[in-house]
């Protein structure tokens, strides 16, 4: 029988002898690959950090104790452990599991993050508030090596190293290697130095030098290194010493017996502590320790090969962006890009091999990559900032501060924009539009389909000013492309298919679903225009007010916040040229984070398919049918308002024409 079967949550754990943890493990491992490999997901750092969640698990007192997971992609094994086994299959789907730690999941879940660089922070705040409430359990954070890349992480650290309150920080490093010597060294010195008696002489060793007079504090500095050059020459924790923390590492994460007795000494010891472990991303799967780049975060594949589970014949909008770019970097040096430590999520890869010198990855370290970007273009070079909707978040005042209002010419390729499908809440490129949109100097578009998409990058890099192009996750439509990318004149839409009776104003994915949406209202006698905006900003106010004077009612679609996006862009471009008197319907996202779950799943939930927004058109003329009957009531005619071919047209009694 499987041991994780017996384990319904951390107390569990306790009644288990430490030599059966690595069989648990094992079967830990078991779940997770066959999971992943049939719902994607993150994989090689969850592989990874399985025997430091057992450790913790074992020894902390959850969730009294408070274990904060930087990032969470790294929290499948916190799941199995804490009481979460029978609905892991759900992971990452609709209604199920979250991928990451979800407050609203578990009580074991302290704090929900999707972005890396959050976790010492929050944590920190839990530590003050334990002080502040008189408790007395533990805080530990879990913080990936990557997140160490992230200025907030080092913020996190400075002010929690100069308050000095008990506080425990485990640098999960799984990009070093860590050689069976200094493992065994490393470990060895590590329960020394962590022990209670070492811990008793140091305290009372540093305050006997301290008292000498005028040395003293030299004397005591000299001690402290001469202890770090005896924990290891290979990796001194002086930075973190001089943050505050005591370091104490690396150790093996993986082996039990460097992992309990290590943890359980430094729970014991006062202050801020960071205790550094190596763990290998991918253990236990051969596949995803050759790759771990691709199985960081991968869809579903074929468990016996590691392959792709699926293989579209067509190429993604990212690769698109990315080619144009390379085609374009070819003929201007001045173009170079610059990624957030999303190189392969974002295809630069392919720009790098292209242009090594020209391809800048930051870390996570979005606020600086905007800023490096501005700094660029100041000098007249043309930069082009790569990053996911979600994570230009990040860096919102630089984009307004350090770049808009100095008119750079630096380009944004928003990749994700729109739902992401199983990455959910904390994914989700729902903002982009409302949050670029209303920054003045900002130029904002979004393609219709892949061919444009080429354009509009063309676009952008011929832009003297900031410019963004924003486009979706997934694979493209297999539209011809033209030989050559041009720039679009800036701010004109594209009017697809003329009418008379509504006007469907469309932007990015949402344009093709519109046509078919139109198509299926002209089989029913009613005329729609087709309006591809091309722009949020500058908006074709010109197209929109033409259009707009012609026909009965008007409908926006957008992927993303209707809340300040597309639609309100549009009817504020009405209001300002005084046309108050057309029906008006905004189909978005709503005032709330969308959940996970497939992307066709979930514009079908909120009415971004062809289906939606026909049933949003007709849904709008019944009501505005419905209004001039009751409106021709009122001033005593009688007779039924109808939806027709030309329009809505109140038919009186006795009136054949009607009115």
């Amino acid at each position: 029988m499987s041991l994780l079967k017996i384990v319904h949550g951390p107390s569990d754990l306790k009644r288990m002898a430490p030599e059966q943890f690595p069989e648990l493990c094992q079967d830990i491992r078991e779940q997770i690959i066959s999971t992943v490999s049939s719902v994607g997901g993150h994989l090689g750092s969850n592989l990874g950090v399985i025997e430091l969640t057992v450790a913790l698990h074992y020894l902390l007192d959850t969730p009294k104790d408070k274990i904060v997971w930087d990032t969470s992609n790294q929290v499948y094994a916190h799941k199995l452990l804490t009481g979460r086994r029978e609905q892991f299959h759900t992971l990452r789907q609709f209604g199920g599991l979250s991928g990451f730690c979800k407050r609203e999941e578990s009580v074991f879940d302290t704090f929900n993050a999707g972005h890396a660089g959050t976790g010492v922070s929050a944590a920190f705040g839990m530590v003050e508030a334990r002080e502040q409430l008189g408790q007395k359990h533990k805080v530990v954070c879990v913080v990936g090596d990557g997140a160490m890349t992230a200025g907030m992480t080092l913020e996190g650290l400075h002010h929690a190293g100069g308050l000095g309150k008990d506080f425990l920080v485990i640098l999960n490093d799984n990009q070093m290697s860590i050689s069976k010597n200094v493992g065994a060294i490393s470990a060895y010195l590590n329960r020394t130095f962590t022990g209670e008696f070492y811990t008793r002489v140091r305290e009372e060793t540093g305050h006997l030098l301290r008292s000498i007079p005028h040395i003293g504090r030299d004397m005591q500095k000299i001690a402290r290194r001469a202890e770090e050059l005896a924990k290891g020459i290979i990796l001194p924790g002086l930075l973190f010493e001089e943050l505050g923390f005591q370091y104490v590492g690396p150790i093996d994460g993986h082996r039990f017996d460097h992992l309990l007795p290590t943890l359980e000494n430094v729970l014991k010891l006062k202050g801020p502590v960071l205790l550094h472990v190596i763990t290998k991303k991918g253990l236990g799967y051969e596949p995803a320790m050759k790759d771990p780049v691709w199985f960081h975060a991968c869809p579903a594949f074929v468990r016996e090969t590691g392959e792709p589970a699926k293989k579209s014949p067509r190429p993604s909008y990212t690769a698109i962006a990315v080619n144009t770019l390379v085609k374009l970097a070819k003929r201007d040096p001045r173009i170079v890009a610059i990624t957030a430590a999303m190189c392969e999520g974002t295809g630069l890869t392919v720009f790098e091999k292209e242009f090594p010198d020209r391809l800048y990855d930051v870390g996570i370290a979005e606020q600086h990559a905007v800023t490096f970007a501005g700094g660029l273009a100041a000098q007249g070079m043309r930069p082009v900032v790569a990053m996911y909707a979600t994570f230009l978040q990040r860096a919102y005042d630089q984009v307004v501060h350090d770049v808009a209002t100095q008119n750079l010419p630096v380009t944004f390729c928003i990749d994700r924009g729109g739902l992401v499908a199983e990455d959910g809440t904390t994914h989700h490129g729902a903002f982009d539009f409302p949050y670029l949109r209303h920054v003045p100097n900002m130029v904002v578009m979004a393609p219709k389909d892949e061919n444009e998409l080429q354009h509009m990058l063309k676009t952008c890099l011929t832009y003297e000013g900031p410019a963004a192009v924003r486009y979706p996750r997934g694979t493209s439509l297999g539209v011809t492309m033209d030989a050559e990318p041009a720039a679009l004149p800036i701010g004109k839409g594209e009017l697809l298919r003329d009418g008379t009776d509504v006007a469907i104003f469309a932007i990015g994915v949402t344009v093709w679903q519109a046509v078919k949406a139109a198509e299926r209202l002209e089989h029913e006698g009613i005329s729609a225009a087709v309006i591809n905006a091309r722009f949020v900003k500058p908006i074709d106010a010109e197209l929109i007010g033409n259009i707009a004077r012609r026909v009965r009612c008007l409908v926006t679609v957008e992927e993303a916040a209707k809340k300040g996006g597309f639609g309100s862009a549009v009817l504020e471009t009405l209001s300002d040229q005084g046309i108050i008197d057309v029906p008006t319907r905004l189909i978005g996202l709503p005032d709330w984070f969308i959940e996970q779950g497939p992307q066709d799943l979930l514009r079908e939930k909120y009415g971004l398919t062809a289906e939606g927004i026909y049933q949003s058109v007709k849904s709008l003329m019944a009501q505005v049918a419905s209004e001039a009957s009751m409106g021709n009531k009122r001033s005593g005619r009688t007779g039924t308002a109808k939806v027709h071919a030309k329009g809505i047209r109140f038919e009186s009694e006795g009136d054949e024409q009607g009115s």
